[in-house]
């Protein structure tokens, strides 16, 4: 099969919201169609009632003797697994992790690459280093909130993770009853059973089909996971089961047994520098032509004074046909390269598209009772010489545009954790985070909770900011609702994971949604204030969207860029 290049007509940009089926059939008709497929996974713990449960009544974390190869792990695993099934627990419910240290270091994302036969849910996660201005506030992030600071593991570099122990699926907007039932299969005495998922950026409007298989929001404890540490690897298996979700015991270890089955132990070469491929044809929703009209109609209302609108952020998903397939783990590697200062990630339900990202930007992280966030806006690209980047740079400091859109951003953070927590602290509140093709403007946050429980709280409060959707946060949510007829799925929503004693959650910019086929879709926005030229900002959407750009077009191909002549049309 070959790839698409046929020309779709589209609808126009300020037709109402339920025009975007047909723009969403548009962005799925190509060689690598979104279809959405029935997939098998094990327990749905966000079932009508689920949350009312309470904890499941056994959860443990259970360490064998360390092994020297991966090979070795896996067989100490099935040994395991083949024992509990010997020996099944009294409980009605529970959680059960069994992890075999590695002697040697391991790379997750090559591990995640050799179980690629498998139609099995997948996912990745890697945490960016410290940030070195961290508000001191959040350096003691350690502590449990009763004053000990002893630290009972070891934090991964990055953890890849394969089948469904348990999942979080539903179809309506993400709710503290959801949050209730992720929580009751998480502990803090097993701090690395932890649950992986994205959430809607707003799960209020409809899905589109590319996106039907993640639902309002969609996360999972993983069957078998692969964590990469400073010095060495884990190898862990899960296993959950829970009698009133109708998920027996018995259910869950053959379900696992089958996982074990089909784990390879060895590791496949990915490579890292380009993905040997080219882009043939090239579709932006919107067009700069229509794009120039929103942003037009965006400033009309933030100047007026009928609306209390003083910011908003618009995307742009852009749809790339490329001459091979695009390997989700193969781009996850590329990105990773040039990611020392940001969160790679990549989740993908069982026969689905796998959402992948390269953010910069932390939601929250939360540690026992501690808080971290932090606020980014302005963009300016890096200079070609030292001289030239220092310069770029303090325009970026001065500029009074990208300034009036930062501190909108970062007070509005500031205000939401002081509802909600203790002890806020800024610092510092104004600086330069410098990536490898951009620039922006940062401030970092830290603030204690008030009670574990309130996390919830810190979700739904801090997403979604200010720095991608605007402010006031309904106003500009429903400007987005009303003129942004793609969906933007988990784009610019949270993504992470959940843990007992901890949880930490990026904003899923910088990403990308692949298909099976040729056809990858890549998403950026761009805020909108007083002073915004449309013009310019369509250049920042171009400029946030070259790390995938440049690594789709390997080498030099015509692309058949598509923009037709009538400034409302799509694609």
């Amino acid at each position: 099969m070959s790839p698409s290049s046929s020309l779709y007509s589209g609808r126009l940009l300020f037709s109402r919201p339920a025009s975007k089926g047909l723009v969403r059939r548009l962005l799925a008709r190509d060689g690598s169609r979104w279809v959405r497929p029935s997939c098998s996974l094990s327990m749905n713990g966000c079932a009508a009632g689920a949350s009312d449960f309470g904890a499941v009544t056994m959860c443990e974390t259970r360490a064998l003797p360390a092994a020297s190869a991966p090979q070795e792990a896996v067989g100490q695993l099935r040994a395991a697994v083949a024992a509990l099934n010997a020996d099944p627990p009294a409980s009605s419910s529970g959680i059960i992790r069994i992890e075999v240290p590695i002697r040697q270091r391991g790379d997750a994302i090559e591990w995640l690459q050799a179980q690629r036969q498998s139609s099995l849910p997948r996912c990745f996660f890697s945490a960016r280093a410290p940030l070195p201005d961290t508000p001191a506030l959040a350096v003691g992030s350690s502590s449990n909130g009763n004053g000990s600071h002893k630290e009972q593991w070891e934090q991964p570099v990055s953890v890849a993770g394969v089948g469904s122990a348990v999942f979080f699926r539903g179809t309506d907007p993400f709710s503290l009853h959801d949050w209730r039932a992720i929580k009751r299969f998480l502990s803090r005495d097993c701090p690395m059973i932890r649950a992986y998922g994205a959430i809607r950026f707003d799960a209020s409007s409809d899905a589109s089909v590319e996106w039907e298989d993640y639902g309002a929001f969609y996360f999972v404890v993983p069957q078998v996971e692969f964590s990469e540490l400073e010095e060495g690897s884990v190898l862990a298996t899960t296993i959950a089961w829970d009698d009133s979700l109708s998920w027996t015991y018995q259910s869950a270890v053959d379900e696992l047994q089958s996982t074990l089955h089909e784990i390879s132990p060895c590791s496949v070469k990915v490579n890292r520098s380009t993905l040997q491929t080219a882009i043939v044809n090239l579709n932006h929703v919107p067009t700069k032509a229509s794009w120039d009209l929103a942003v037009t109609q965006a400033l009309r209302m933030i100047k007026g004074s009928q609306t209390e609108l003083v910011k908003v952020v618009l995307a742009r998903c852009s749809r790339y046909i490329t001459d091979t397939c695009i390997d989700p783990l193969e781009l996850l590697a590329c990105l990773k390269v040039e990611g020392q200062n940001a969160y790679q990630f990549c989740i993908q339900p069982s026969d689905a598209p796998a959402f992948v990202g390269n953010s910069p930007e932390q939601l929250f992280h939360r540690k026992y009772l501690n808080i971290s966030s932090e606020a980014l806006a302005g963009t300016r690209a890096r200079g070609k010489t030292r001289a030239d980047d220092f310069q770029i740079g303090q325009e970026l400091l001065l500029s009074i545009k990208e300034d009036t859109e930062f501190t909108i951003v970062r007070d509005s953070i500031k205000k939401k954790l002081e509802m909600i927590c203790d002890e806020v602290v800024v610092n510092p509140s104004k600086a330069l985070r410098k990536l490898p093709r951009v620039q922006h403007l940062s401030a970092q946050l830290a603030a204690r909770l008030r009670n574990e429980d309130d996390e919830f709280d810190i979700l739904n409060a801090l997403h979604p900011s200010p720095a991608v959707c605007g402010l006031p946060t309904e106003e500009a949510r429903q400007f987005i609702r009303d003129y942004e007829i793609f969906d933007r799925g988990m784009y610019a929503g949270p993504v992470g994971w959940f843990g007992g004693a901890e949880s930490e959650f990026a904003v899923g910019i910088r990403s990308a949604l692949l298909g099976k086929g040729y056809s990858t879709l890549v998403y950026a926005g761009a805020g909108i204030v007083e002073g915004t030229n449309p013009s310019f900002e369509w250049d920042e959407l171009d400029l946030k969207a070259s790390q995938f750009a440049k690594l789709l077009q390997y080498q030099e191909h015509h692309i058949c860029y598509q923009e037709a002549g009538n400034m409302g049309t799509l694609i």
